[in-house]
């Protein structure tokens, strides 16, 4: 393996192979899964306020918005001959983000909490944003729905365990799973964090241990050395006038919201269209000074040329995200107060309902973790565009289902479109995307593209509190249905992406 670069033909890898690559993803789940199920019940119980929760939830999308482009783009530079070029980013972010599930569930304040979030999710990033772009550097073109169905296999087996812990903790070892005060979390919620924690970092140096990159290719080092000046394609002009039309738009936006009095939340729509206008400005500038070979300026021009699949796959990514976004923020809210009657974090129907969601959140994994085995047979027979539609959908309805559902058992079945939705949406967009990545940008590529999965959490956590309290009465379990209708249009336009791979498939078949 060493001998081989990235310009070469890869070699099929074995199923161990593969195996070990991925294991890391179930400690990486073990992280997400916790932080999805008990963040909202850790806030509520800090005191926390239902209608601020998606607020409150800024810290996870935010920090991938920075963090995520920016290790992509590293990784990408990185290499060394003992420890690789992705491996050293799944290290150090498995450390940082095992410490931080150690300190989430002892915050002493909701505001402590809200920071902790901040770092764990950008630990978190640090780790997972390298495990995709791994695929597409270690495996041919026909290993790769498999090897990222193999990466949603550990995510949903993960996801299974972590989401389950605090009810298990609950009620098969007698751990308290309720508190006296407002302030306390219980103990259930903090044991659960502690295991995840030790999890995290164990099956990340797995992998760290187990599995060798290989070595850059000649047009990785020709594309680090060339010193073209890029500025035919690349005019400043263009760069400034878009910069200088986004920050208007900003603007704009802030004083509509100000003058109409309309909620504080929705000011981070118009911050983050202001943040991309300061980023297109900036590298106008450093490109009037001539510095196209700035990293900065390169981040912006990727950005602004991405390949045509990717931005086919942008709309698609943008639907499913806020959907589950809003599943994960609304969940306990929608389930605790439609079902069970109540919203008070003191109640023992609240933590019922609350465990409840835990368990349905396991239980969903663990649909994904089969359903990852047989969509790449799903794929075969239709095509990875029409297996993804038909997983979305199954999302979609399950999602709407629980406004119907009065029985907490039933939901059961919900969340078993919910499971093979989220086990296609960790998979098949990446499939769908790594063929048309050129291989030396693989890793910022991949980071930009979880652009497309936190601009969507980020307008969730913008307007869904809005939307429901201004339009639905207040009931949160309306952004469950909101959600439900998004993740199946998001598989309407998956029927509109390229799909290069297959082409080539296809092409080297006849």
């Amino acid at each position: 393996m060493d001998n081989v670069s990235l310009s070469s033909e890869k070699p099929r890898l074995g199923f161990w192979q593969i195996w070990n690559m991925s294991f890391g993803f179930l400690g990486i789940q073990f992280g997400f899964a916790l932080q999805n199920a008990n963040t909202s019940r850790i806030f509520e119980t800090l005191g926390g306020d239902t209608k601020d929760l998606a607020f409150y939830w800024l810290a996870a999308p935010v920090t991938g918005l920075l963090v995520q482009p920016l290790i992509g783009y590293y990784s990408d530079r990185t290499w060394h001959p003992k420890w690789g070029r992705r491996r050293p980013f799944f290290a150090v972010g498995a450390i940082l983000a095992t410490i931080a599930l150690f300190i989430m569930p002892n915050s002493p304040s909701l505001w402590i909490a809200i920071g902790m979030l901040w770092v764990m999710d950008a630990s978190i990033n640090i780790s997972m944003e390298p495990f995709r772009a791994f695929v597409g550097d270690m495996l041919p073109p026909e290993q790769r729905t498999q090897g990222f169905a193999v990466q949603s296999f550990f995510i949903g087996v993960g996801a299974v365990i972590a989401s389950a812990l605090p009810w298990m903790f609950a009620n098969w070892f007698g751990v308290s799973n309720t508190t006296d005060n407002i302030g306390e979390i219980a103990d259930s919620v903090k044991y659960s964090y502690y295991i995840g924690g030790i999890a995290f970092i164990t099956a990340v140096m797995w992998t760290v241990f187990t599995t060798k990159e290989y070595p850059p290719s000649d047009d990785e080092i020709h594309e680090e050395k060339s010193t073209e000046p890029l500025v035919i394609k690349y005019a400043p002009n263009t760069y400034l006038k878009i910069g200088l039309a986004l920050l208007g738009v900003s603007a704009l936006l802030s004083l509509w919201f100000y003058f109409k009095n309309i909620e504080p939340q929705l000011y981070v729509l118009s911050g983050i269209i202001a943040v991309f206008g300061i980023c297109y400005t900036t590298a106008s500038l450093f490109m009037f000074r001539n510095k196209y070979r700035n990293g900065f300026v390169q981040i912006v021009r990727d950005f602004q040329n991405m390949p045509k699949t990717m931005i086919q796959l942008a709309f698609v990514q943008f639907f499913s995200w806020f959907a589950l976004f809003a599943m994960w923020i609304y969940t306990v809210s929608g389930v605790t107060s439609h079902i069970y009657g109540s919203s008070d974090p003191t109640s023992q129907a609240y933590n019922d309902g609350a465990d409840w969601v835990s368990l349905l959140f396991s239980g969903y994994n663990g649909i994904a973790a089969l359903a990852a085995l047989a969509l790449p047979f799903l794929a075969k027979i239709t095509s990875r565009r029409v297996a993804h539609l038909i997983a979305l959908t199954c999302g979609g309805i399950g999602l709407i289902s629980f406004y119907f559902i009065g029985n907490p058992t039933l939901l059961i079945i919900s969340m078993v479109g919910v499971g093979i939705a989220w086990a296609s949406i960790l998979s098949m967009p990446y499939a769908l995307l790594s063929g048309s990545l050129p291989p030396q940008k693989m890793g910022y590529y991949m980071g930009i593209f979880n652009f497309f999965i936190v601009i969507p959490q980020i307008v969730a956590a913008s307007i869904l509190g809005f939307l429901i309290t201004q339009f639905f009465n207040g009931e949160f379990i309306y952004a469950l249905v909101l959600g439900g209708a998004s993740m199946i249009l998001a598989g309407l336009l998956c029927l509109i992406v390229d799909d290069k791979d297959e082409v080539d498939i296809k092409q080297n078949a006849a």
